[in-house]
């Protein structure tokens, strides 16, 4: 039985983490998923984190070669093999996810619009079944969360669409965490240490927003404040 790949949202676009076994065992289950989801991935940049494997350049250059034909852009690989490294470098690929500079973009705002904010990342697709976000911060979906997928989040999680697989905010232990939807159903739903599932369909459906108050752990209509 295969073991799912860690998918994640980074700021340069989607991180991979491969998981353990021989690489010409993995390697088919990466790009199987790649294919079976290839609306999820089509257009999308690439990073693998894939920690003490050795590859070649050429094994890296053929992976990069699949991916492209399916319209996927691999730009990183993560690892802590120096021969893997050196391959990586001489393709051309990054060896590290690039950290954001606010340094320069806040000196072109007036002051009074800096505020101070938190981590977040924002992932502009539908998430399938088999997809699996997972984030210390924030997260915001610009799009539907299928039955089968799942997101972790150390603080809320707003989805602008359709939540109807599993979710859980507030991960590391956070009860002020909130989950919004614009449709909000999903297949279980938790936050910190509550936990809920959706009951059936609704005739009508709403935004709502889901959070613990007094303990328990309700959904109320979600308007603006």
């Amino acid at each position: 039985m295969n073991t799912p790949l860690a998918i994640k949202g980074v700021r340069d676009g989607l991180l991979i983490t491969v998981p353990e076994g021989d690489w010409v065992e993995v390697l088919p289950n990466l790009l199987e998923t790649v294919q079976e989801q290839a609306d999820f991935f089509r257009g999308a940049r690439l990073a693998l984190q894939i920690e003490d494997r050795e590859l070649s350049a050429a094994e890296l250059g053929r992976l990069r070669d699949v991916l492209a034909e399916e319209e996927i852009t691999l730009w990183a690989i993560l690892t802590t093999s120096a021969a893997t490294r050196g391959a990586a470098a001489d393709l051309g690929l990054e060896l590290e996810l690039s950290k954001p500079s606010h340094t320069e973009r806040d000196d072109e705002l007036p002051l009074e619009s800096r505020l101070q904010g938190e981590e977040a990342v924002l992932v502009e697709r539908t998430l399938r079944s088999g997809h699996n976000i997972r984030y210390a911060g924030h997260v915001v979906v610009l799009g539907d969360v299928n039955p089968g997928a799942e997101i972790v989040a150390g603080g809320h999680v707003i989805v602008w669409g359709r939540l109807r697989g599993t979710v859980h905010a507030g991960a590391s232990g956070d009860e002020s965490a909130t989950v919004c939807a614009l449709d909000l159903s999903p297949t279980q739903l938790r936050i910190a240490g509550q936990i809920a599932v959706s009951p059936g369909r609704r005739s009508k459906t709403m935004p709502e927003i889901a959070c613990i108050r007094e303990g328990q752990l309700v959904a109320e209509p979600w308007q603006a404040r």
